[in-house]
């Protein structure tokens, strides 16, 4: 399959989603920006799809990125961050959302699992995601962090430059 048709337009969304559960598969659910794909994404993606048998990622579009990291970023366009996504092996599909948090695209995708990086624990995590992926009989997983490596040190690194 060529990676651009694993970008799933959000209203292809639900009939992307219907199919996966017709096939019996479980989908796993993470969602974020990834800006400067870097190791630590890597190894989270692929850590997140060894939890079912088939990832969706939900990427933050520009407008919720400057307003989750501030005005100069993204550094990459939502274009760009889908499609050096959904070229990894680990990613089985990726859908752009507008909103700074999840929820509505949690509530489209109906995952059985959803996983969130080591800096949130269900506690912490926006209760209203929690509430709409439990509410549909998912469970959510916290995966660690891989110590060292997150795209604000990779942008500060390049600032010394």
């Amino acid at each position: 399959m060529n990676f651009r048709e694993k970008i799933i337009p959000w209203d292809k969304l639900p009939g992307w989603r219907a199919a996966l559960r017709a096939s019996g598969k479980r989908l796993v659910v993470t969602n974020g920006c990834f800006d400067l794909l870097h190791l630590g994404h890597v190894t989270y993606l692929e850590t997140a799809r060894q939890q079912g048998d088939a990832l969706l990622l939900g990427l933050n579009g520009d407008d919720a990125v400057r307003q989750l990291k501030g005005p100069e970023r993204p550094v990459n366009m939502e274009g760009d961050r889908a499609a050096v996504l959904a070229a990894l092996e680990s990613v089985d599909g990726v859908c752009i959302f507008a909103e700074p948090t999840a929820t509505r695209f949690l509530a489209a995708a109906q995952p059985d699992i959803y996983v969130k990086g080591g800096d949130y624990t269900v506690e912490t995590l926006n209760q209203d995601e929690r509430r709409t992926v439990e509410s549909a009989g998912g469970r959510i997983v916290i995966i660690p962090f891989v110590p060292g490596k997150s795209t604000t040190a990779l942008l500060k690194k390049i600032a010394r430059l």
